[in-house]
Parts: structure tokens; C-alpha cells; sequence
């Protein structure tokens, strides 16, 4: 496996330098800036990703406002208490996308940022408190207690709020291929385990977030 550097530095040449490649990677949000988010906020951000999945993302964007006045602002304990009649209106609002699964979704995601408010107080202070080097955990935890938030929904979710995490894109698992650290995309425990290991590993080389060595990773690939 080779080092961050060598990583990086090809990735800079791919990208045209330094100065190109630094443009284009992300940096996490503090753990006081994840605090300072409100629960509906998070809730929010969580529904626009389950809706985006599998669509396209232009069409909720423009919808959001719809989505955002159907749900109440996201208010968890309301979005929690989604009863019968008020899905079935829901499903007929044409200012959203009407998918009744996904909708399900909003109530399930909203009952689990609650359970996480019982326990730590606010989904905030929760994703401040996750360690980094345990990504694959909270991947995890989110596919098991949310609502279709697993795989690469979960993820983006996590890097659109600002939490620490990888996106394994295609170029990201090509890379990783190429490392040998996977020989395929990563769905099982021991290889998920591997990834885990090879990030942490280029972390404590380089000090560098997680989605930063992410974005790395895929610039040294693509072209």
C-alpha cells in the first residue's frame, strides 16, 4: 500500500498541482460547529438524501420548499408521530415526491434522532462525538437504526452535514483496489474492516480528515 504522499502527490500531478488539488478537497466541520446544528436540521438534510437516492437530484432541489412545508420545518417530534392520515396526505401532495416508502422513512429517521436526543442530548453532539477512526461503525449504527440509510445514502449524508467521513465512490474503490486493500467494492465485514484500517493508517500519516484522504484518493484515479 502505497504512502499518503505518494498518493497525494499523484494526485496532484492528475489534478494540475498543488494549488488545483487542494481547491477540490473538502475539510470536516469542527466538533462544535456539528452542535451547533438543530435536530430538524438534521432530519432535514437526512430526507433530502433518502429522496435524492435513485433520482434525479435537480427535481428535489427544486421541490425542497415543498418537502420542508409538508414536514412541518422537520420538526422531529412531529415528523415522529406520522400517523395514517397524515401519510396519506402526504402521498397525495404533488409539492413533494410521493413515494410512500421514502416518506416512512422521514418518521423512521425522526424517531431515531430522538432515541439519539435521549442519550446525548442532540444528534449534534451524537456525530461530535463519534470517533473518525471508527467511520464504519457509525455507517453501521445509521443503516440499522435509520431509515434507508444505508450505503451511499448514509455517507453522503454524513459529508453534507460536515461529519468526518469517506464517500466510496467508484474512483474511490478503484483506488482502493489498486492499493490492495480491496479486490472488489466493499460490502462485507473484513473488507469494510480493511478500509478502515487503510484510512486510519493514511491519517495517522498525514493528519489529514477522513474526507479529505477520500477525495485524494479518487483524484489520483480519475482524470
Amino acid at each position: 500500500m502505497d504512502s499518503f504522499t505518494t498518493i497525494y502527490e499523484r494526485a496532484a500531478k492528475r489534478k494540475g498541482g498543488v494549488d488545483a488539488l487542494e481547491d477540490l478537497l473538502p475539510k470536516a466541520k469542527t466538533a462544535r460547529s456539528l452542535v451547533r446544528v438543530k435536530d430538524d436540521r438534521y432530519l432535514s438534510e437526512m430526507t433530502k438524501c433518502v429522496f435524492r437516492s435513485g433520482f434525479v437530484w435537480q427535481i428535489i432541489e427544486r421541490k425542497w420548499p415543498g418537502f420542508e412545508e409538508a414536514f412541518d420545518q422537520f420538526d422531529v417530534t412531529t415528523c415522529s408521530m406520522l400517523g395514517d392520515e397524515a401519510f396519506e396526505t402526504l402521498v397525495q401532495n404533488a409539492n413533494i415526491v410521493r413515494n410512500g416508502m421514502k416518506i416512512r422513512a422521514v418518521q423512521q429517521n425522526a424517531a431515531f434522532i430522538l432515541s439519539i436526543r435521549q442519550s446525548h442530548g442532540s444528534f449534534g453532539k451524537f456525530l461530535s462525538q463519534w470517533p473518525a477512526d471508527d467511520f464504519v461503525g457509525l455507517w453501521q449504527l445509521m443503516k440499522k437504526e435509520g431509515g434507508r440509510l444505508g450505503g451511499q445514502t448514509g455517507r453522503f449524508f454524513l459529508r453534507f452535514v460536515g461529519k468526518d467521513t469517506p464517500i466510496l465512490s467508484a474512483d474511490v474503490v478503484t483506488a482502493l483496489m489498486q492499493q490492495n486493500v480491496v479486490d472488489k467494492p466493499p460490502t462485507s465485514q473484513k473488507a469494510l474492516g480493511a478500509v478502515q484500517s487503510a484510512f486510519n493508517e493514511w491519517h495517522a500519516q498525514s493528519g489529514r480528515d477522513y474526507c479529505t484522504i477520500s477525495r485524494t484518493l479518487s483524484c489520483s484515479v480519475s482524470s
